[in-house]
């Protein structure tokens, strides 16, 4: 079977959500003790989990932070603060239970997951999964930044984390990612999908200084120039300027939506691929699960092109999936009132109607 064929079997998978299971948990809202609809997003999220999992009471199930990890050859060009080494460094400190996601996400009871798909070496630490498609891209200045092929392996390499760790019992996925360089494969994507200036999808990434933002800024004009990335084909996007990381956090978004699991956006470098997931597989996108918007430029753009509003405005833009455990919490304040408020009998308070 070749790839393309794989991966639209994949996308054949998706099924929409269950109508019926979210129409009761929206009855099952509406009855509860207080103002309709006064929870605002916190409501819909249960809802979307009802419509997910096919049932009107969803309970928080068990979760993964995955983090794909890759190396980008763009960083030949200067566009970062930090060198490629930094990559597999963070990887090996979440092996270890280092980093900043996974701080938080032991809060939750959350596993945080690390693969490599594309580093310039192996992970070394037992707990990072290694799947590398190749090691680093090319740098996308010069040529593709990798072939279609690989582009499609990346996705693929995604989609197979995603059912191995559905068969261990996890039902809840959040995307994450590691990758110096990955603001910079990021913003050409997402200038290249939306059409947009390059200029207005960049941001400084991890600190850069004004000098090595105009450098990031031409380095994407030059990748873009030299490759001609076709915006109505995303796999030819990804290959030409994009990045294994991305790549991996598409095939995640898929293969969630086919097994029926919610997977939650992290920031700007997950919600472009979340948005090339969507534009692959239409149906993905009701899986999907807004998390924060970003501190980078082109955050609230993806967003708004995605059709979806996020819950936290903190002004985070660090990655690694740390966005996304954030909105672990507000799941458990929506559960936990959907669950154990009163009705308004129960309450013995004036049952609230729908006004026009």
């Amino acid at each position: 079977m070749n790839l393309e064929t794989e991966l639209n079997n994949v996308i054949r998978g998706i099924q929409p959500l269950d109508a019926k299971a979210m129409e009761a948990a929206w009855r099952h809202w509406d009855s509860l003790c207080k103002p309709l609809r006064a929870m605002g997003m916190l409501e819909e999220m249960v809802v979307q989990l009802a419509g997910i999992y096919g049932n009107p009471r969803p309970k928080l199930e068990k979760s993964a932070v995955i983090v794909m990890g890759a190396d980008n050859g763009v960083v030949a060009e200067g566009v970062t603060q930090t060198g490629s080494e930094v990559t597999a460094q963070v990887l090996e400190n979440m092996g270890d239970h280092m980093s900043s996601v996974c701080i938080m996400a032991s809060l939750h009871g959350t596993e945080v997951i690390p693969v490599n798909v594309g580093m310039l070496v192996d992970g070394k630490h037992p707990r990072i999964i290694n799947k590398p498609v190749k090691y680093g891209t090319d740098n996308m200045t010069k040529g593709p930044a990798m072939s279609r092929e690989e582009a499609l392996r990346g996705i693929l390499v995604g989609v197979e984390t995603v059912e191995e760790l559905y068969a261990q019992g996890y039902r809840l996925f959040l995307t994450g990612e590691m990758g110096i360089g990955n603001t910079t494969t990021s913003s050409a994507c997402a200038s290249v999908l939306l059409h947009q200036p390059v200029e207005m999808m960049t941001g400084r990434g991890a600190g850069l200084s004004s000098e090595g933002l105009q450098k990031k800024i031409g380095a994407i004009h030059r990748a873009i120039e030299i490759n001609r990335p076709d915006p109505e084909d995303v796999i030819d996007v990804l290959a030409k300027v994009g990045g294994l990381d991305i790549a991996g956090m598409i095939g995640c978004y898929l293969g969630a939506a086919c097994h029926r699991t919610p997977v939650v956006i992290d920031g700007f470098i997950s919600s472009v691929a979340a948005y090339m997931a969507a534009v692959l597989a239409p149906g993905a996108k009701e899986y999907m699960v807004p998390a924060h918007c970003s501190a980078e430029p082109a955050g609230k753009l993806m967003l708004e092109a995605l059709g979806m509003k996020a819950p936290l405005h903190a002004e985070m833009r660090l990655g690694e999936g740390t966005g996304g455990v954030a909105v672990l919490s507000l799941y458990q304040y929506a559960l936990a009132i959907y669950d154990r408020m009163p009705s308004f009998a129960q309450g013995n308070v004036e049952e609230y109607t729908h006004q026009n």
